[in-house]
C-alpha cells in the first residue's frame, strides 16, 4: 500500500474514532498518519484535539503550532487561540483568532474568541470588521449580527446597532437575543 493510501486511511480512521468518543484509538489512528506522512496538518490538529479533550494543554499548543508550521491554516491558528485564552495570554490569542479570520471568516471558535477578547481587551474596533466579513460569507448566522449589533453598541455607534438588528428582525421577528438588545436602544 502506498504511502498516500496508509495516510488517508489512517487520518480517516482517526476522525471517526474521534467522533465516537473513542481517544485512545483515535489517537492510535492519528499517529500513525502522521508517521506515515507528515506534511499534512489534520493529524496534529486531530491529537491536538485530543489533547484538549484530555486537558492537556501544553500539548496542544505543542500539536497546533505543528500543524500550523505544516501549513498555516485557520483551524490550526483558533487552536492556538483557545489555548492560549485558556491560560490568560489574550494578547497572542487575540492575534490568533484574528489571523484565522483573514483567512477564512466563518471560522465560529475564532468569532467567539475575539468578541470575547474584544471585549477584555478593549478592541472592539478591531472586531467589528472580522464580523462584517464574517457576515459576507453567511449573512443568515444571527448570533453574529446579535454580537455586532452588541459590538456597536459598546463603541457607541447606536444607529448602526439598530440597523443590524432590524434587518434581523426582518427575517426573525421572534428572534429574543435581537429583541432584547433592540429594546435597550430604546430606553
Amino acid at each position: 500500500m502506498s504511502n498516500h493510501l496508509d495516510y488517508e486511511i489512517n487520518k480517516e480512521l482517526g476522525e471517526c474514532y474521534l467522533f465516537m468518543g473513542e481517544l485512545d484509538k483515535a489517537e492510535e489512528y492519528y499517529r500513525k498518519a502522521a508517521g506515515s506522512n507528515g506534511v499534512h496538518p489534520d493529524p496534529y490538529l486531530g491529537l491536538a484535539t485530543i489533547a484538549v479533550q484530555r486537558g492537556l494543554f501544553d500539548d496542544a499548543l505543542v500539536l497546533y503550532k505543528k500543524a500550523a508550521d505544516i501549513e498555516p491554516g485557520d483551524k490550526a491558528l483558533a487552536g492556538m487561540g483557545l489555548i492560549e485564552m485558556e491560560r490568560g495570554e489574550n494578547e497572542p490569542a487575540f492575534s490568533h483568532f484574528a489571523q484565522a479570520l483573514d483567512m477564512n471568516p466563518a471560522n465560529m471558535i475564532a468569532v467567539h474568541g475575539l468578541v470575547q477578547l474584544g471585549y477584555v481587551l478593549g478592541r472592539i474596533d478591531d472586531v467589528i470588521p472580522r464580523l462584517h466579513a464574517f457576515l459576507e460569507v453567511d449573512p443568515a448566522k444571527d448570533a453574529v449580527r446579535v454580537s455586532l449589533a452588541g459590538c456597536y453598541i459598546s463603541v457607541g455607534r447606536t444607529e448602526d446597532a439598530a440597523g443590524q438588528l432590524e434587518e434581523l428582525l426582518r427575517r426573525d421577528p421572534a428572534n429574543t437575543a435581537a429583541q432584547e438588545l433592540y429594546a435597550t436602544l430604546h430606553r
